[in-house]
């Protein structure tokens, strides 16, 4: 019986990408704290530089709160359109070595690179042929994970960041993850983390200690993920023709709101934008999504689902429409709507049913 192929796994991540393209087009930025997004009192930190990072600054912050840490914080508006730009000259640089790339994000990807197209026996060398080909052809930095399966190699990238390589062969995965703690493992939020803490899981070796069942008796269906991932194991491939699984928009408003008419004006250019992105990516959605977040900064989510999918920008205006009545007068004032679209047909795919939204 042969053996089984070890995958050549690379995790490829942009360093601070936004913020980098920033200060690459504009010498003044460099070696600047530099925040994109805008610093308006309801505006978010979309990305940081780690000029910006050493005091703490990072993305998804509240624009006051990066202010308040770093006192030179110097804001530039997003240019979605470079960047989206500059991500398919990187792509191009991988789609030289391999066909099995996996896009995350503009700025991060997985590929498998075991039987890579220009015959470079060792993954650390691929990796390191792609950063050199991004910074020759863009002017930026990368990072690079190498292993022999995507949760090491995104683990691997990140350690030693920034513009640098990890790389964790086979025979020392299991080590690796021991030493992790549990909240760098990817995909572990704070409420993850802090149930893990509950039951006393603090590191991978923690939870490489638990037999298969005592994994089940506490988490149940994903019990056999954990199992695996403890020992340094992750089947999942490389997936290049990836779904986009949903489109959305949201934006937070400079004053609340709290009236279905003031909803209604906000929410209908959110409405277009995902429209738009469904139309030329031709994904059409059976579950129309809307978030509410609270001037207390909690939020919900209301979700329903077609019976077959939209295929006019009315009858998903009409869905969106329908979700904002069932919510308005809210309890609080509103500072944020988001709409999400989903649940795609592909194309031309599925027929044509009766719309009914339940």
């Amino acid at each position: 019986m042969g053996r089984m192929t070890v995958r050549k796994m690379i995790h490829v991540d942009m360093d601070a990408f936004y913020a980098s393209v920033e200060q690459r087009d504009n010498p003044a930025l460099r070696g600047k704290p530099v925040a994109v997004g805008h610093g308006a009192a309801r505006g978010v930190v979309a990305a940081a530089s780690y000029e910006a990072r050493v005091f703490g600054v990072h993305s998804a912050m509240a624009s006051v709160t990066a202010m308040r840490k770093c006192r030179d914080l110097i804001f530039v508006p997003p240019r979605f359109d470079v960047y989206k730009a500059v991500s398919a000259q990187i792509r191009e640089i991988f789609a030289e070595h391999t066909p099995l790339i996996e896009p995350l994000s503009l700025d991060e990807a997985y590929l498998d690179v075991t039987d890579n197209l220009q015959g470079i026996p060792l993954a650390r060398d691929v990796a390191n042929a792609i950063r050199a080909k991004i910074k020759q052809v863009t002017g930026l930095n990368s990072s690079a994970g190498i292993s022999y399966n995507k949760f090491l190699a995104k683990m691997a990238s990140g350690h030693r960041k920034p513009n640098n390589f990890f790389v964790i062969p086979p025979g020392k995965g299991a080590a690796f993850v021991a030493g992790l703690p549990i909240e760098k493992f990817h995909g572990v939020g704070p409420a993850t983390a802090a149930r893990m803490h509950a039951l006393g899981i603090r590191t991978g070796a923690d939870l490489a200690a638990l037999s298969l069942e005592q994994m089940i008796e506490r988490f149940g269906r994903s019990a056999d993920y954990w199992f695996d991932l403890s020992k340094g194991i992750d089947h999942r491939q490389v997936m290049p023709n990836r779904e986009r699984k949903s489109v959305g928009a949201e934006d937070t408003f400079r004053e609340d709101i709290a009236t279905i008419e003031a909803a209604r004006v906000l929410v209908a250019p959110l409405v277009q934008k995902v429209w738009r992105v469904c139309e030329q990516r031709e994904l059409w959605p059976r579950t129309v999504t809307l978030k509410v977040k609270f001037n207390n900064f909690e939020q919900i989510t209301r979700s329903r689902s077609a019976t077959r999918h939209l295929r006019e920008p009315g009858e998903f205006a009409a869905a969106v429409q329908g979700l904002l009545v069932a919510e308005f007068p809210p309890s609080l004032p509103v500072r944020l709507l988001g709409v999400t679209a989903s649940s795609f047909a592909l194309g031309s795919d599925h027929a044509e049913e009766q719309l009914s939204l339940v």
